[in-house]
């Protein structure tokens, strides 16, 4: 996952158990796949290379079973070095998702926020309504903010209008150091497969 080409889009596989999703690039080509282990007391999500599965990159693994400030760390499965983790912020993330993107220094770099916390609740209160539920995923699309330390947005990431909520576009704003792309893509990825599952 280097030298990445903006816009990013992540497609959700559709119809099996596990919560796969494929990242694809502004070039076409398959950047990473993600799989998250199912029926684990602990997250566990593992990315590929691409979707074959044979080659794996990272390993995240939660530090805590189901807790609302639940810490990701990253680590490069070929060198075994941990490269930062990702960590949502507790009961703040209730209303509106916040996450902080923190570096394998344990220096906190980057935040994501989401940009309306109305957006979810409107999209989870009329998904239960027969019929009208199956549209909420052309309706409410959420988006959520990747901030630097001084609050400038950097990357934008977005629900496109798709059935199931399948598919969703990372934008670049202002680029980002090339040592820090890999902990940032890592971190969106554990983030939209948390987000995703709330609603």
């Amino acid at each position: 996952m280097q030298n990445l080409q903006f816009p990013i889009e992540f497609t959700f596989k559709i119809g099996t158990l596990a919560n796969d999703f494929k990242a694809m690039d502004g070039a076409g080509r398959i950047v990473a796949y993600a799989r998250q282990k199912m029926f684990k007391l602990k997250e566990d999500i593992i990315i590929f290379s691409d979707e074959s599965k044979t080659e794996e990159l990272y390993r995240i693994r939660a530090d805590k079973w189901i807790d609302f400030s639940t810490a990701y760390a990253f680590t490069d499965v070929k060198t075994g070095q941990t490269l930062g983790r990702v960590a949502r912020k507790g009961w703040r993330s209730i209303w509106k998702a916040r996450y902080e993107i923190i570096s394998e220094q344990e220096e906190h770099q980057y935040s994501i926020n989401e940009r309306n916390g109305w957006v979810k609740i409107w999209d989870s209160l009329l998904s239960e309504i027969p019929i009208l539920g199956i549209f909420t995923g052309y309706l409410f699309n959420p988006s959520y903010s990747v901030s630097d330390l001084n609050g400038e947005e950097r990357i934008r990431l977005r629900k496109k209008p798709s059935f199931f909520g399948r598919r969703f576009e990372l934008t670049e704003i202002k680029k980002i150091e090339s040592e820090n792309e890999v902990r940032v893509m890592l971190a969106l990825m554990v983030m939209i497969l948390l987000e995703r599952r709330r609603g």
